[in-house]
């Protein structure tokens, strides 16, 4: 499977595992001129701005570990572009990671929460 092609299964199996666990999916792939985030829901009253990171190994470290402090800059500033957008600045927000481990048989989901603090 390639790169793309395993990004987006990995991407398909985390918006269903958030459905499946209760979150309310409001956009996904969501754009601006800052950058990129997965998938944004809302879960119990919050705001969550979630990073999927799709593995078939953990050679180069685990998913999250990829979540640099740079890639972590990007999605806070597109996550505050999107909270100016839509006027959302009473409310509360989280990032999260959701990690998707391949296997030979499927796949493992391991989803961290509070992954980080925003970033500026």
């Amino acid at each position: 499977m390639d790169k793309i092609k395993k990004g987006k299964f990995g991407e398909k199996q985390a918006l269903k595992y958030l459905v499946k666990h209760g979150y309310n999916i409001i956009d996904y792939n969501y754009y601006s001129r800052y950058g990129e985030i997965d998938i944004i829901a809302t879960y119990m009253g919050c705001y969550v701005f979630v990073e999927v990171k799709t593995r078939s190994s953990a050679e180069y470290g685990t998913p999250a570990e990829s979540v640099s402090i740079s890639k972590q800059r990007k999605m806070s500033k597109t996550a505050l572009d999107y909270i100016s957008k839509k006027n959302l600045f009473d409310t509360a927000v989280r990032f999260d990671v959701v990690e998707v481990f391949l296997t030979d048989i499927g796949y493992n989901i391991n989803h961290i929460q509070n992954a980080f603090e925003e970033v500026l």
